[in-house]
């Protein structure tokens, strides 16, 4: 699903006040990485990420192989850090109202 920009914006400002639920660390992008954010983004739908520095990979990096995986939009990368979205399908939690 692509973004517009007013959509961007909005996830951007939820995002802000996120922590990071998933760190990607020395041994870089694994299964169990991956295990980890779509849980998350099934659970929360929007989850902000950061990358380690023992990382060889840089959070752009980090962030577009992550979201091409578990086919997830790219919100915002900044620093080490970067934001991901991705409407879940389960049916017991509050979902984000896109504009």
């Amino acid at each position: 699903m692509a973004l517009n920009g007013k959509q961007v914006r909005h996830l951007r400002s939820l995002a802000h006040h996120l922590n990071p639920v998933v760190f990607v660390g020395k041994a870089d992008i694994t299964d169990a990485v991956i295990k980890q954010v779509e849980d998350a983004l099934e659970a929360h739908e929007l989850i902000k990420c950061g990358v380690q520095d023992g990382s060889d990979l840089s959070a752009q990096e980090a962030a577009v192989e992550i979201a091409e995986r578990c086919d997830a939009d790219i919100v915002q990368v900044i620093g080490h850090r970067f934001s991901l979205y991705r409407t879940s399908q389960k049916k017991d939690i509050e979902h984000i109202q896109l504009p």
